[in-house]
């Protein structure tokens, strides 16, 4: 009863929050509605709420202790983000976390880094694994891509990090090579929610930024971390909440059924790879035909035969597949 008032809440809402399987398959969600500048606030659950609009999914954590907010969205969007965070809580801004370097994602860190404050007057902690840092500050010696302020200024280089607040154990998890180098998952344990970043998108292919650091097995890595994350709730609904990186929010029956797609079209091109067909070859034969109803796309900055692209690549490569997490 609760998961449905959830849901009845999400669509009245007008948000593609949580909505049934079957009609997302029949009805693709609209590739520009997390990026048009207008920021709504949603309720997932504990401490947790989402914030669209803003280019990647933004996540804000409230307390008595203060605000956490996971990613920053669009520099464009920074005022109107923060003006979103205010209404959800007036108290300081303690820390932000990227799940990764690329500016949907960590475009207002600037902004919003400035306008919070610690507890000694300082300017919000910024947490990021290390080579979120490495891309956002050019540590070969070329000009920097972001300025000084929006870089991480806590960063961590192990398999995972923790912290603690606002009465809750917040973990991140790092698994190399996924979208990109520098990716981190975000769990709340005690709201059970968790933010995937770009690992995990609804609107479309998964994004492989292979320019950056990323592949197809460090997706599927991350996805399986997801997995062994998040405990279903009755019939396989609800329980532990995924914020995707763009898209709506999802349950572990979406995640899963999102893990085996990304492995079906990887084993597929894989074999044709080991069969002799030439990249023109596979595109031709259309991989992800099944798929491509629900997330494929012909235009914009990642195209399905962009995807394939991507995967043929890295299968091509000599041990392609180091031992993962599946």
């Amino acid at each position: 009863m609760i998961h449905r008032k959830v849901l009845a809440a999400f669509a009245l809402a007008g948000a593609v929050v949580l909505a049934p399987r079957a009609a997302a398959q029949q009805n693709p969600p609209a590739q520009n509605w997390g990026n048009n500048g207008e920021i709504n606030s949603f309720h997932v659950q504990g401490n947790v709420y989402l914030l669209v609009g803003a280019g990647g999914n933004i996540v804000v954590q409230t307390g008595e202790e203060g605000v956490l907010v996971v990613d920053t969205g669009l520099a464009q969007y920074a005022d109107k983000v923060l003006a979103a965070i205010r209404k959800l809580s007036d108290k300081p801004i303690r820390y932000i976390l990227n799940t990764h370097f690329h500016p949907d994602h960590t475009g207002g860190n600037e902004v919003i880094g400035k306008a919070g404050s610690t507890i000694q007057g300082g300017a919000t902690t910024i947490i990021a694994n290390e080579n979120v840092l490495n891309r956002m500050s050019a540590p070969n010696g070329k000009q920097p891509p972001t300025p000084t302020v929006a870089w991480p200024t806590d960063t961590y280089f192990t398999e995972e990090k923790d912290i603690y607040f606002n009465g809750e154990p917040i973990m991140l998890y790092h698994d190399a090579a996924a979208h990109t180098d520098g990716d981190s998952i975000v769990f709340f344990r005690k709201s059970d929610v968790v933010v995937a970043g770009d690992i995990f998108v609804m609107n479309g292919y998964p994004i492989i930024d292979q320019a950056n650091g990323g592949s197809v097995q460090g997706i599927l890595n991350g996805l399986n971390r997801l997995l062994d994350i998040a405990v279903p709730a009755h019939e396989q609904e609800g329980g532990t909440y995924i914020v995707t990186g763009h898209g709506r929010v999802t349950d572990e029956a979406d995640l899963l059924e999102y893990r085996d797609m990304v492995t079906i079209i990887r084993d597929r091109i894989e074999d044709m790879v080991k069969r002799g067909l030439t990249l023109d070859q596979v595109k031709a034969s259309q991989p992800t035909l099944d798929y491509d109803l629900h997330y494929g796309s012909d235009a914009g900055p990642w195209t399905t035969a962009m995807f394939i692209e991507a995967i043929y690549k890295d299968v091509s490569k000599p041990q392609a597949k180091p031992a993962g997490r599946q």
